[in-house]
């Protein structure tokens, strides 16, 4: 997918998983949170501002530690999952993109996150638009949750790709498809280039779940990829997946999770 059109179909297709993103996505470790509040200099009462909060993943950590949270959403759906799931807290939705968003005037943030959120919001004007949102010293951090494949992980992965292959949706052979703990690919270069930040901490975090063949089906169908394929091809793959899990003695399959915690001082 190189156009533009097929970025933005992407970038909206987690509305039609808005009501299963908050079961299916893995909770983050305890540790990121904690890890990015040391790094940010953060104390409770301060003011986040959170890019594309999803459902509320990383948004009711960081309100359950005290800080007063703004939330821009561009899916209508996911907002109001999020609302529901962040009801008690000082936590304000808005629905809309990040991109066109309006601060008011005196806002300015102590920190500017996004949580597996980041690479859908537009090149040219996301670390531009982070800036001119933070108070001077403010930070930016960033993370996602990516597939990582551990030396003796399950095997299922590998396996499942001549599904994948056979519906012409496989992956590469290339390595860089299948990174280990550690290997995913930092962003260092890329926020410095920005020219208004300084990378203060780069942490590689990771951690492993079980799901049974319904919860795996359910965390597929909030990717992308798999919500835009065409619907013969989910049914093979689904149907596949059940059966290789239905035969397994455990009937699971075993996870590994990474993430890579980026956060950067504002230059002023």
């Amino acid at each position: 997918m190189n156009s533009k059109n097929d970025y933005k179909k992407l970038r909206h297709s987690f509305e039609q998983a808005a009501n299963l993103y908050q079961e299916a996505r893995p909770d983050y470790p305890e540790e990121i949170f904690d890890d990015l509040i040391h790094a940010a200099n953060l104390n409770p009462g301060d003011c986040l501002l959170e890019v594309g909060c999803a459902t509320g993943k990383a948004t009711l950590p960081l309100a359950k530690r005290g800080f007063k949270i703004t939330c821009v959403e561009l899916g209508a759906e996911l907002a109001a999952v999020a609302r529901q799931n962040l009801a008690g807290m000082d936590v304000d939705i808005i629905n809309g993109s990040f991109e066109d968003w309006k601060p008011e005037a005196e806002s300015g943030f102590d920190l500017v996150f996004a949580a597996t959120a980041w690479k859908w919001v537009d090149p040219e004007v996301r670390y531009t638009k982070a800036w001119q949102v933070l108070r001077p010293g403010g930070h930016l951090a960033f993370w996602n949750a990516d597939h990582v494949f551990t030396d003796g992980g399950d095997p299922f992965f590998r396996e499942i790709q001549n599904v994948y292959y056979e519906i012409g949706e496989g992956k590469s052979v290339d390595d860089n498809d299948w990174p280990r703990p550690g290997e995913l690919h930092e962003q260092r270069d890329e926020i410095e280039k920005s020219g208004l930040f300084e990378v203060v901490h780069i942490r590689h975090f990771d951690w492993e779940r079980i799901y049974h063949a319904g919860e795996y089906i359910k965390l597929l169908e909030t990717f992308s990829g798999h919500i835009l394929m065409e619907e013969w091809k989910r049914d093979k793959l689904f149907n596949e997946i059940r059966v290789r899990l239905h035969r397994r003695p455990e009937k699971s399959v075993r996870r590994h999770w990474g993430a890579v915690l980026h956060v950067a001082r504002r230059k002023d």
